[in-house]
């Protein structure tokens, strides 16, 4: 049963108010709180560590599966394993995410480990949301980490975000590309009072002809700390680029430490960061609307994040 903070939750990080149609899992407070396969997906719980595998049969188009998990209670400290497998000539939506509401005075945190084997000429889109709430003392803490393995021809779309209220996050991604296979990642990120963040990527270019396209939008406020590490690496006839673009205010510390490295004279792998203040130009013409300073600042800084 799905209940007003349930949905609040679910509707932040997965987008819906009510148990979703088609294949699903939901996790509730470290337990399975609703699940459902369909013909041509397959959801298993693991039997030897926390988690689930998701199979989904070659030529699956069109469909989608939500796997969302939230943490209502104070105190919860868990770790899930959640493998994906992916046959060939597949296009399905993956909807991730955890939501934590905290209002007592434990630490809440929920670490989450997802492995993607993604067969030939697939195209699989893996959207990821992270959100905190609640009044509570007690952290909410999220450590997300990513492997992928991207077979021939195939493409992966990866949508990392954290919306808010998330106290620390460290979030990982390994990904290994075959010959022709692409991967677009595009992460969004905001901090705000105390909180830190960090994000390490690696992306191993093995296969000819493959390429990646990393893009990393963030705002840090207050006085939160965020450090991104990127690493793109062409060991074949590729294409890389990287993209790091942060706006930062108040006290907030941000690090960008973008890395390329080329094994192969054809590879071609690039990156660019910029850290910098709200553009005054873009403030001054806002406010010429009627707004006000803060108000401005605002619709800046969701333009920015979409």
């Amino acid at each position: 049963m799905i209940d007003r903070l349930d949905a609040e939750l679910l509707e932040q990080i997965a987008g819906f108010h009510d148990i979703p149609t088609g294949a699903y899992n939901i996790r509730k407070n470290s337990v399975a709180a609703g699940r459902n396969s369909t013909e041509h997906i397959e959801i298993l719980s693991k039997e030897d560590k926390p988690g689930i595998d998701i199979r989904i049969a070659s030529g699956t188009k069109n469909e989608s599966v939500h796997i969302p998990v939230i943490i209502t209670e104070a105190g919860i400290e868990e770790t899930v394993y959640n493998d994906f497998f992916v046959g060939d000539d597949c296009d399905v939506l993956i909807i991730a995410g955890c939501g934590i509401h905290n209002s007592g005075d434990q630490k809440s945190e929920h670490d989450g480990v997802h492995r993607f084997f993604i067969g030939k000429n697939s195209h699989v889109k893996y959207v990821e949301r992270h959100y905190g709430s609640g009044e509570g003392t007690g952290e909410r803490v999220m450590n997300p980490h990513t492997q992928v393995e991207i077979g021939e021809n195939s493409v992966c779309e990866m949508e990392m975000v954290q919306i808010k209220g998330v106290d620390s996050t460290v979030r990982g991604m390994d990904a290994v590309l075959s010959a022709n296979a692409k991967i677009v990642v595009t992460e969004r990120l905001m901090t705000h009072g105390n909180q830190k963040a960090r994000s390490d990527m690696r992306i191993e270019l093995n296969g000819a002809g493959s390429s990646a396209q990393v893009v990393s939008r963030s705002v840090a406020r207050d006085a939160s700390e965020q450090v991104f590490n990127p690493c793109a690496v062409g060991n074949n006839a590729c294409a890389a680029h990287i993209q790091c673009d942060s706006i930062i205010m108040d006290t907030a510390k941000i690090r960008s430490i973008p890395e390329i490295a080329a094994n192969h004279p054809d590879a071609q792998v690039i990156h660019e960061a910029a850290i910098g203040r709200i553009n005054n130009d873009q403030l001054l013409k806002l406010e010429s609307f009627g707004m006000t300073e803060t108000e401005a600042e605002e619709i800046i800084i969701q333009g920015f994040l979409r």
